[in-house]
């Protein structure tokens, strides 16, 4: 009796034991026991720079000298002569040394201890690409490229004197001025461009670490020009960009407008001009450039070349067939480019020679001539037929894309 009394309570006791249990686990659906995890520590961030892991090591940055050669550059920081030599010889394949030049940075990675001993040069042959040294036991040389940060920026002005003065006074990369120039270089011409004349660009700026090294592409863009507005929009079809107007017709012609860049016209087409040298009335069948000795002459179109020698009063004289009805003629040339002779094909913006004053000349300028079915005809007024418009497949896109870039161009106020 006393025995069954004894396992009465001993039931009773673990029926409480579970009903407790029953009711913690409805209080708290989980029974894994929680474990806190102590937060891992955050992981040093390494710098790099030229894909080298820096933080160990000394940095030391400079520019090369003028006179100054990688053997100068490198004795300064204790490599000695041997291992100059090795580098030197190394790195034939994939950069020439004797082409450091004065102005160009360059950087020194060294141990850090008392030695300093130098592990990397890298020199930097353009913003954007540099060379690694790597001095170590062996020697390995190779090329690198920085990243690039484009940057979306906007422009405008009003011509008081020129589009590249105006871009200076507008603190804008007086580069831009070539860009418009190419853009426009079948619609406008440059030699004419009258004061108060006024602009609108959308264009891309280019950073590297932090640094505006130049204009990218220019996207959109508007021009008064004589006033009549001209507008152009970069626009990629079928993997391929170019840039077309608002009506979708292509900025590009069969031929330049010009075979120079921002020269001033000294003579004009005419049939009873007073020759400065002779003084007497006779026709002048073509258009005068006055530029510098040494400007870089370009094809207007492309073509075959006829003719490519010195021709009497006419100096070296360059002529170019383009079809079967135009041809154009290049005269008092300096030199012809390299490659230029008679059936060299060339096509347009090639450079073919260079501005001089040979030949019965008064000074270096380009006598530019035109001839339609061998007829001479005034440059300044030849027009010429467009190349191809947007392609019926990307109309749409195209309309969407002008439609987007004209409200932002809209948006741009003029700079006086």
């Amino acid at each position: 009796m006393k025995g069954r009394r004894i396992l009465d309570i001993i039931v009773l006791t673990a029926l409480a034991f579970i009903i407790i249990l029953i009711a913690s686990v409805i209080e708290s659906p989980s029974l894994e026991k929680k474990v806190q995890i102590p937060e891992e520590e955050d992981s040093p961030v390494l710098k790099y720079e030229y894909g080298i892991v820096v933080d160990s090591l000394l940095v030391f940055k400079d520019k090369v000298r003028k006179n100054q050669f990688l053997a100068d550059i490198l004795l300064s920081y204790g490599v000695d002569y041997i291992k100059i030599d090795q580098l030197a010889k190394g790195s034939k394949d994939v950069f020439d040394v004797r082409k450091i030049r004065a102005g160009n940075k360059y950087t020194v990675l060294c141990k850090n201890d008392s030695l300093k001993e130098v592990l990397y040069f890298i020199y930097e042959n353009s913003p954007t690409s540099y060379v690694v040294f790597d001095i170590g036991d062996s020697v390995h040389i190779h090329k690198g490229e920085k990243e690039i940060d484009v940057k979306i920026t906007t422009t405008s002005g009003t011509i008081n004197s020129s589009l590249w003065n105006s871009m200076i006074e507008n603190n804008t990369d007086p580069n831009l001025a070539n860009e418009l120039s190419e853009i426009y270089a079948w619609t406008i011409d440059f030699f004419g461009i009258q004061k108060g004349d006024s602009y609108k660009v959308i264009c891309e700026e280019l950073f590297v670490d932090n640094e505006l090294i130049g204009i990218g592409k220019v996207q959109a863009s508007w021009f008064q020009h004589a006033g009549h507005i001209f507008y152009a929009f970069y626009f990629v079809q079928d993997s391929v960009g170019d840039y077309f107007d608002d009506e979708a017709n292509s900025m590009r012609r069969t031929f330049l407008k010009s075979p120079l860049r921002f020269k001033r016209i000294s003579s004009r087409f005419s049939y009873s001009r007073m020759h400065p040298i002779l003084k007497v009335r006779r026709p002048h069948l073509g258009v005068d450039y006055a530029a510098a000795y040494g400007t870089p002459v370009h094809a207007v179109g492309d073509g075959e070349v006829i003719f490519a020698r010195r021709k009497s009063v006419n100096g070296n004289m360059i002529k170019i067939k383009h079809n079967g009805t135009y041809t154009t003629a290049y005269l008092h040339l300096s030199k012809f480019a390299k490659g230029i002779k008679k059936r060299v094909h060339v096509k347009q913006g090639d450079v073919i020679g260079y501005v001089g004053s040979t030949g019965r000349s008064t000074g270096p300028h380009l006598d530019f001539r035109f001839y339609r079915n061998g007829k001479p005809v005034d440059p300044l007024k030849v027009k010429s037929p467009p190349a191809k418009p947007v392609d019926s497949a990307y109309l749409a896109d195209y309309k969407i894309l002008i439609e987007k870039m004209k409200k932002q161009l809209d948006t741009i106020q003029i700079k006086k």
